[in-house]
């Protein structure tokens, strides 16, 4: 295993800002090309964002891409918070490793790799193909009674999931794309959306996989209970992650820190990898200008997420899965962006007369 410990601190301390310049040249590219101004949309918006991210006009085509799942069970699910027993997540992670979860079918249609990290999750796994064991503990605690994990081990997640993203890249990744697993963990993600935008724990907290109103109305309260605690005790992001948090969050707010330091574009999934996105801004805030929202998701946290960080979502088809579903779903998208500016003939290359 490789050694991660310091990696989400190398990666942030190499963290820039994205290309402006290169940003500007991709604007004035999509001007000289044979369509009317602005006729491609949000499409264009996506190549510039590219080529600002990858300091190059124009950008190269995002791909290979590797999708990063991260795994991790919840002592939160002891409050009832969600209808799903426990043991589904490693049952889910066998699922994964063997190709036929959601994440997987989408990914191999839009031609990307798939790795499972194991990073807490509680139920003991078997060595499998694609399964990195990366586990910090087994599971969190119930963060309706205390932190759902202490400052170091939320640190050691953050540096797992920057190892990950710097092993992608380094394996010839050029795009990273955001996965989790973890039966209950849209409770600690509504906890950290709440935390760290400031909303209330009753705008941000969904259904997750279809909870009653009773149901909802206790995971509301844990959320406001939990929220109130980590606040409380001082604004320190890592001491709000741990406190409300969950490993498989954590890693994934580390995954975007590395993918942004190597300078190739994170692509997020729905309301669980924006809560670590969110995360991830409070710790290292340039890492933003470097991702993009695959989708946006149904649950109420999402879009609270979304417009605090800036992010217009690629898609909205009113995907709740998780597991990157929706980021996969996204990705030719991005890829498309790309290829726009590098393909596409200019006015006067193609010898076509512009608009008087």
């Amino acid at each position: 295993m490789p050694d991660a410990v310091g990696s989400f601190d190398r990666a942030r301390a190499a963290l820039g800002a994205p290309d402006a310049a290169a940003g500007a040249d991709a604007l004035a590219l999509h001007d000289r090309l044979t369509k009317p101004r602005g006729a491609l949309g949000g499409l264009e918006a996506l190549g510039v964002r590219l080529a600002a991210v990858a300091g190059a006009c124009p950008p190269p085509v995002p791909e290979p891409a590797t999708v990063a799942v991260f795994a991790g069970d919840h002592g939160v699910l002891a409050e009832g918070v969600s209808p799903w027993p426990q043991e589904v997540t490693a049952q889910m992670v066998v699922n994964l490793c063997a190709g036929g979860a959601a994440v997987n079918v989408l990914a191999r249609h839009a031609g990307a790799a798939v790795t499972v990290v194991d990073v807490g999750v509680a139920t003991p796994v078997e060595p499998a193909p694609g399964l990195l064991d990366r586990k910090i503990r087994p599971g969190t605690a119930n963060l309706a009674t205390g932190a759902a994990m202490t400052g170091e081990e939320a640190a050691r997640a953050l540096d797992v999931g920057a190892e990950v993203a710097a092993t992608a890249v380094a394996g010839g990744a050029r795009c990273l794309v955001t996965g989790d697993m973890g039966i209950g963990n849209t409770t600690p993600s509504a906890a950290l959306i709440a935390a760290f935008t400031g909303r209330l724990p009753e705008e941000v907290t969904g259904r997750g996989t279809g909870i009653d109103d009773s149901t909802w109305a206790r995971k509301v309260e844990v959320v406001r209970a939990a929220v109130d605690r980590a606040t409380g005790q001082g604004c320190d992001p890592l001491e709000i992650l741990a406190s409300v948090g969950g490993l498989e969050i954590a890693a994934l707010a580390g995954f975007a820190v590395g993918g942004a330091a190597a300078r190739v574009p994170v692509l997020v999934d729905g309301v669980v990898a924006l809560a670590a996105l969110l995360a991830a801004a409070a710790l290292a805030p340039p890492v933003v200008g470097f991702c993009f929202a695959g989708h946006r998701s149904p649950e109420p946290g999402a879009s609270m997420a979304l417009g605090f960080l800036g992010l217009d979502p690629v898609l909205d088809l009113g995907l709740r899965l998780g597991e990157g579903t929706g980021a996969c779903l996204a990705l030719p998208v991005l890829q498309a962006a790309a290829k726009v500016l590098r393909e596409m003939a200019t006015f006067d290359g193609a010898g076509v007369t512009r608009k008087t």
